[in-house]
């Protein structure tokens, strides 16, 4: 019998907290996502649903399995056009064995996938703002020398987040064969993440001369980029900057542009690399903090040996 909320606030409130968790969570996956304080709140309801209701972490051996741990998952999202605002219902198909996501176009399924996915640089994240609507799952992957982002959603909660969380678990079977002696510790964090900062700037080009324009930035700081899209829907970045560190070249800072045009917002930022400087402008002050606070974090974290690799890359697709 599934126990109610009032079962479940007595147990607590009997035997306290940490002999919950005991019984509750007791034989969570590593790679399951534990929502924190900031998260969504489709990620928060169904943690504990999962937790209290569908008694999915406390080790019984459940039949038919959790979907999330068996390796293979399939079902139908609804995703957003690559060119256009319309979402239409696609099939996907996540398997661990392969580490591929592929999709499939509904009315042209038996010609085969539309996109086979490799599982090695994708990532997943939840953005029910920016997609508009609650159950909104950005997600993320290299194809060729651009990033690609698909919008999906599913009308429901639970569906969705079994989504996330299977896509979390054939990231972690990935990161285990790639990095086989790498700890949970090391390997948990890079399984999926959220972007540390994102919104509108607008830029002008490296003359410091042309039209400002508006773009949407996304700071990715696992990776080291600062992505630029012409809208924030959209399914590939116009450009990527990559982030170093201070003793390489690189720096943030507040900036007022000289001779430049078209720019309706007057707190700027600069950024500058090694190759050339980058002029952008905030709506406000405090938007204009956020991103130098935002950039100076990944300023200040020494480079990995991968985040050379990354650098070298963007440099030489320029």
């Amino acid at each position: 019998m599934v126990p109610t909320h009032a079962v479940i606030a007595m147990f607590m409130k009997s035997n306290g907290n940490d002999i919950a968790r005991a019984r509750f969570e007791k034989a969570v996956p590593a790679y399951y996502y534990r929502p924190q304080e900031h998260d969504c709140a489709v990620l928060k309801e169904q943690w504990i649903r999962a937790k209290y209701e569908r008694l999915e972490f406390t080790g019984e051996t459940k039949y038919p399995p959790i979907s999330y741990t068996t390796g293979f998952y399939e079902g139908e999202l609804w995703k957003k056009g690559k060119e256009n605002t319309q979402f239409l219902k696609r099939k996907f198909v996540l398997s661990e064995r392969d580490f591929t996501l592929t999709y499939y176009n509904k009315k042209d399924e038996s010609k085969g996938p539309k996109a086979i996915i490799s599982i090695r640089d994708l990532n997943a994240t939840f953005q029910p703002e920016k997609i508009g609507h609650p159950q909104g799952l950005q997600i993320s992957y290299q194809e060729g020398a651009h990033t690609r982002n698909l919008y999906v959603y599913h009308k429901s909660s639970e569906v969705i987040v079994t989504w996330f969380n299977a896509i979390r678990a054939a990231r972690y079977a990935y990161l285990k064969t790639a990095y086989p002696t790498g700890s949970d510790e090391e390997l948990i964090p890079k399984i999926t993440r959220n972007y540390l900062k994102e919104g509108y700037m607008e830029k002008t080009g490296p003359l410091q001369k042309e039209q400002f324009k508006k773009r949407w930035f996304v700071l990715d700081s696992q990776k080291r980029k600062l992505l630029y899209f012409k809208d924030q829907l959209d399914a590939e970045e116009l450009g990527v900057i990559f982030i170093g560190t201070e003793n390489n070249g690189y720096s943030a800072k507040e900036c007022v542009p000289q001779h430049s045009q078209g720019n309706k917002w007057k707190c700027g930022v600069t950024v500058t690399t090694p190759q050339r400087q980058f002029v952008f402008m905030c709506e406000q002050e405090r938007e204009q903090k956020e991103w130098l606070d935002a950039l100076r974090q990944v300023l200040s974290r020494p480079m990995a040996p991968q985040d050379y690799s990354i650098e070298a890359n963007i440099q030489f697709k320029r």
